[in-house]
C-alpha cells in the first residue's frame, strides 16, 4: 500500500480479505521489500508531491517498468496514467498505463454518483461502482485492455460509454472505488498477478 495520503485503510482492509498482507510503503527500503502495490484514491496532485517528498518517485517507476503488480484506484489511476488532461503542470506521471487520463472528468464532489459495471476478469456479477470526482480514460492504447465502461443509462448522460477499467500487463486501474463497497473482486485480480509472480519465482 502507498501510503502518503488517501483511503489507504480501506484498500488495506480489501487487500487483507483478498488473501494479501497489506505491508504501509512510505520508504524506498519498504518498496522493496513489497510483491505489489496499491495506488489508493486521494489527492492526485498531493500524492505526486509527497512521491517526490518522500524520495519514491524514481523506485516506484523503476519497479512498475520491471513488471511489479500493481493497482490503482482514481487519484491512482491518475498517477499510473503516462498523460493526464486537466492536471496541474508540476504533476508527476509513474508512465505505467499507456492511457490518456481525464482528472475530475465527471465533475466536482456533488456530481459524485454510483453505478454497477461488467468488469471484464471480475466475474459475471457486476460490481457496483462508487464514482467521487472521478477520471476517466480518454484514450488507451493499443496495449491496454479495456476492463469497463459507464453503461448507457438515462443517469450517465455523456459518461456513458467512458473507460473506466483498464488493465495493462500487471497494472490495473480503475476510475472508481471498489475499496467502499466490500466488492474486494479487483484487488482478487490484483493478489492473483502478484502471487503468479511469486510461483514463477519459487519455480
Amino acid at each position: 500500500m502507498l501510503a502518503l495520503q488517501g483511503d489507504v485503510r480501506e484498500h488495506a482492509a480489501a487487500l487483507e480479505r483478498a488473501g494479501a498482507t497489506a505491508v504501509p510503503v512510505r520508504t524506498p527500503d519498504e518498496l522493496a521489500r513489497v510483491d505489489g502495490l496499491v495506488l489508493p484514491g486521494g489527492e492526485s496532485t498531493t500524492m505526486s508531491r509527497l512521491l517526490v517528498t518522500f524520495e519514491l518517485l524514481e523506485p516506484v517507476r523503476q519497479r512498475l517498468a520491471a513488471g511489479m503488480p500493481a493497482y490503482g484506484s482514481c487519484a491512482g489511476m491518475i498517477l499510473l496514467a503516462r498523460t493526464v488532461l486537466d492536471g496541474r503542470p508540476d504533476q508527476e506521471q509513474l508512465d505505467a498505463l499507456d492511457v490518456v487520463v481525464r482528472r475530475n472528468a465527471f465533475g466536482r464532489q456533488v456530481d459524485s454518483f454510483e453505478a454497477d459495471l461488467a468488469v471484464a476478469g471480475a466475474g459475471d456479477e457486476p460490481v457496483h461502482a462508487v464514482f467521487i470526482r472521478a477520471p476517466w480514460v480518454e484514450k488507451a492504447g493499443e496495449d491496454v485492455e479495456v476492463l469497463a465502461r459507464v453503461p448507457h443509462t438515462a443517469e450517465a448522460g455523456d459518461a456513458a460509454d467512458r473507460i473506466v477499467a483498464v488493465r495493462q500487463g500487471r497494472v490495473l486501474a480503475t476510475a472508481f472505488h471498489p475499496e467502499l463497497t466490500g466488492d474486494d473482486r479487483v484487488h482478487r485480480l490484483l493478489v492473483g498477478i502478484a502471487e503468479e509472480d511469486v510461483d514463477l519465482e519459487e519455480r
